[in-house]
């Protein structure tokens, strides 16, 4: 049996452009569980409030966590140049493009096949 630890995959936004996505081991869930858990308990605390700032504050604990499994999962980014260098997961996430940021963190999350109570916690 042969087992690659990561699987590629294209962006359908951008042809040509590649995501290598760490697919998920037993070690590598509960390191994803303990990086996610604060913050998601954080984020589903502040959402009980009503008023606007509650609700910024969970769209902003939001994103930090889809920045976590971004830079938790995307292993390379092939195919994208960022500012005349070629992509990585950091360059994806702070100064790439949104859409394609968005179409990583679905790769990623896919690939944890984590239940979205899993991912509360």
């Amino acid at each position: 049996m042969e087992y690659e630890s990561a699987v590629v995959v294209e962006s359908q936004i951008a042809p040509g452009v590649t995501y290598t996505i760490a697919r998920m081991s037993f070690v590598r869930r509960l390191e994803l569980m303990r990086q996610v858990r604060g913050l998601a308990r954080r984020k589903e605390f502040t959402e009980a409030g009503q008023d606007a700032g509650s609700r910024m504050e969970g769209a902003l604990l939001q994103s930090e966590i889809d920045r976590l499994y971004v830079m938790w999962g995307l292993r390379e980014v092939h195919g994208l140049t960022i500012d005349d260098a070629a992509a990585t997961p950091e360059a994806l996430a702070g100064a790439g493009p949104e859409n394609l940021f968005r179409e990583a963190l679905a790769a990623v999350r896919k690939e944890t096949g984590l239940s979205e109570t899993e991912r509360k916690n």
